[in-house]
């Protein structure tokens, strides 16, 4: 026991979960991130299943934005993750909301795959199924980047540092843009794992020396 309240007393001291006094019910608050991630699953689908007629304003609007393509895109799945996850209570909350928000999306996106498109991209999905199943770990661990500590600086680098490898094409000689959208992707984690000038510029400039750091050349 004593081990135990050591370890928690450690990790409340990276980033103390959340107690307002009201305590949300699990089955409930699970629930809704279940039903969010299969909503967005099945909107998903829809979207690569449509064509999109210019005639018709709603789906000329949808064109306009590229919705398809965006969703689409592994960071911005990641970038709906990150944000469950850092804006959950506790450590706890984070993980069982991300697991349930994933396992939603692809249990609804396979499923509309055969009902509506009558293919099984069953190789396609057990990549996102096996990342559903660490998907707990990584929020949890994620939850704690929105503290002022040490550790959080350090996780909050990783996470900027994996974003900024997801959205942007890096060398050790270039760092090329890939598109607004991803862009825009990564500014939306930086601001979400902000919570300071001075530590939103140290993980920066941390992330982007990983970055460069892992494409030194070897020979």
């Amino acid at each position: 026991m004593d081990l135990i309240k050591k370890c928690k007393d450690k990790l409340d001291g990276i980033r103390k979960p959340a107690h307002n006094g009201k305590q949300s019910n699990i089955v409930t608050d699970g629930g809704i991130f279940l039903l969010i991630g299969m909503l967005l699953g099945v909107f998903s689908k829809w979207l690569d299943c449509l064509g999109i007629n210019d005639g018709v304003w709603w789906q000329r609007l949808l064109g306009m934005i590229d919705l398809g393509n965006l969703l689409s895109l592994f960071p911005v799945w990641l970038l709906i993750a990150l944000a469950i996850a850092v804006y959950a209570g506790s450590p706890l909350k984070a993980a069982l909301r991300v697991f349930l928000f994933f396992a939603g999306m692809c249990a609804a996106y396979h499923i509309s795959s055969i009902l509506i498109a009558g293919f099984n991209p069953m190789d396609y999905m057990m990549i996102w199924y096996g990342f559903t199943a660490i998907s707990p770990l990584l929020a949890a661990v994620c939850w704690y980047a929105k503290g002022t500590s040490i550790p959080s600086l350090v996780i909050t680098t990783l996470v900027l540092w994996n974003m900024m490898s997801c959205c942007f094409a890096i060398g050790f000689w270039y760092f090329d843009f890939r598109s607004v959208m991803d862009t825009l992707i990564f500014i939306g984690a930086a601001v979400i794992l902000h919570v300071s000038p001075k530590n939103t510029a140290i993980s920066l400039a941390g992330a982007l020396a990983l970055a460069l750091l892992f494409r030194l050349p070897l020979g």
